[in-house]
């Protein structure tokens, strides 16, 4: 292994005074440091001037935001660095200490291909609004990947510079980029360790441009997604489902078997239109995946069939109140397949 450089990156929107301060106690603790204008104002500029004594800058003139700032901060590293380097980046507003950056650092430089995030315990002085909202994403992460991460909101994060092709191909160009790429990791069983940092929150973490509602849903947003498709086609199926129980009526059970199939046909048609265009934008080759997803139809067909029988002929369920039961014990199922094997289509720079 060759000589091992550590880059700080800091995406910087608008900064304040703290930026060309965090930056010479960086460059003199030994990094060499990449600052992203993302956009800021003219009004803004002299804070970035003076960090230009201890930083390359680069700028550009409108904002684009963070997942942007960072990929364009990569991009700029990777054609400077040496090999075998470590990247770690940072927020512009100070709430990561030097010794925390450094300590990531050096994890990353033991552990090469592995994420390593800074992680922030929750405390006393943690701001409500960073509390709820890292609570729920945690449990939300925890959900829909198995995976336990307990700071998905961590900005201090380390890496090999061996993966920055890997973190340039993330999509994403906002907040929801570092979701992103947590979700790629654990979908391409990229190691991801967390060490435990200092929890330091300025002005109740005032600073940030993260804004709730717009954010929220970019970070959620694939999650939100696929929920309203699913809902939409259950919609769909339940209507169909409804009626041809009632034209079949005569036929006994054998009725809710043929309403469910002749439902579930239709509404898997729809869900597999949407998810592939509108939810996961999936641009693998279409027989392909519309055989991988009606093979999944099929198998959650089957389960849905089973655990319908279940409930109305052993356990005595109403039928129409059987069938949500049914689609809602097998949801969680549905998503984690389609998102990680259906419409996974691996990019060039995972070849």
């Amino acid at each position: 292994m060759g000589i091992i450089e550590f880059y700080a990156l800091i995406p910087a929107y608008e900064p304040d005074e703290r930026l060309a301060g965090l930056a010479e106690r960086l460059n003199n603790s030994g990094f060499r440091v990449v600052i992203v204008n993302d956009g800021s104002s003219s009004k803004f500029a002299r804070f970035l001037d003076e960090a230009k004594a201890y930083a390359d800058v680069i700028a550009y003139p409108e904002n684009r935001g963070k997942g942007y700032a960072l990929k364009t901060g990569l991009s700029y590293i990777k054609e400077h660095c040496l090999p075998d380097s470590v990247v770690v980046t940072l927020d512009s507003d100070g709430q990561h200490s030097i010794k925390d950056a450094v300590l990531v650092c050096r994890e990353a430089a033991n552990r090469p291909g592995t994420l390593v995030l800074g992680c922030r315990r929750i405390k006393e002085n943690t701001p409500l609004k960073s509390r709820v909202g890292n609570t729920i994403t945690r449990v939300i992460f925890r959900l829909f990947t198995r995976k336990n991460v307990y700071d998905t909101q961590t900005g201090l994060r380390a890496f090999s510079t061996a993966l920055i092709p890997f973190m340039c191909g993330i999509e994403g160009n906002r907040y929801e980029y570092e979701m992103n790429v947590l979700l790629a990791c654990t979908r391409l069983n990229i190691p991801i360790t967390e060490v435990e940092i200092e929890t330091i929150y300025i002005d109740g973490n005032s600073g940030s441009h993260f804004r709730a509602v717009r954010d929220s849903f970019l970070i959620y947003g694939e999650i939100l997604k696929f929920a309203a498709s699913s809902l939409i086609s259950f919609f769909v199926d339940y209507a169909l489902y409804s009626l041809f129980v009632i034209l079949t009526a005569g036929l006994g059970s054998a009725g809710i078997l043929v309403s469910n199939i002749s439902a579930r046909v239709v509404s898997s048609a729809l869900n597999f239109t949407i998810n592939r265009n509108l939810v996961f934008k999936s641009q693998g080759r279409f027989v392909g995946t519309a055989a991988a997803y009606f093979a999944l139809a099929l198998c959650i067909l089957i389960g849905n069939t089973l655990l319908l029988a279940l409930f109305v002929n052993v356990i005595g369920i109403n039928k129409f109140v059987a069938k949500p039961l049914a689609e809602a014990a097998l949801f969680i199922l549905s998503w984690l397949t389609q998102k990680f094997l259906i419409f996974n289509v691996k990019r060039r720079w995972l070849s």
